[in-house]
């Protein structure tokens, strides 16, 4: 299955998401900040990332252009528990940074695992392309 960074500075919003996530097959990576999570990813690119936002030491934003400067190719879901206006706000920002999606804080489990397989589906699908154009 893929593997899958999370970057959360919420201890159990993490432990949530791996759980669900592992209980579906994916390998899951943790950070409890964006900081941490780009020296993670530099050295072992995952398939993908799913970040909060709002955090300590670098925030998901700050992440989310770091990680596509370096790494284009990276896909990044951004997560926001913020006020409302706020989050709004923020996870559009986040889009138009590059984010492939986004997910406000509460969100079903259903919710999180549809649109982290549609990214992933997403992805598969664009490297079946290349290979056929190659």
């Amino acid at each position: 299955m893929a593997s899958i960074l999370i970057i959360d500075d919420d201890d159990p919003v993490r432990e949530i998401l791996r759980r669900l996530l592992g209980r579906v097959g994916q390998t899951v990576y943790e950070a409890a900040d964006g900081k941490t999570a780009l020296r993670m990813y530099a050295g072992n690119p995952t398939d993908l990332v799913i970040t909060d936002i709002f955090m300590p030491e670098m925030d998901g934003i700050e992440f989310l252009i770091r990680v596509r400067e370096a790494f284009p190719e990276a896909r990044v879901i951004a997560l926001s528990g913020g006020s409302y206006i706020g989050k709004q706000e923020v996870l559009r920002d986040a889009t138009q940074l590059g984010a492939v999606g986004v997910l406000e804080k509460p969100f079903s489990v259903d919710e999180c695992l549809e649109l982290v397989r549609r990214v992933l589906e997403a992805d598969d699908e664009a490297a079946a392309d290349q290979a056929e154009g190659a």
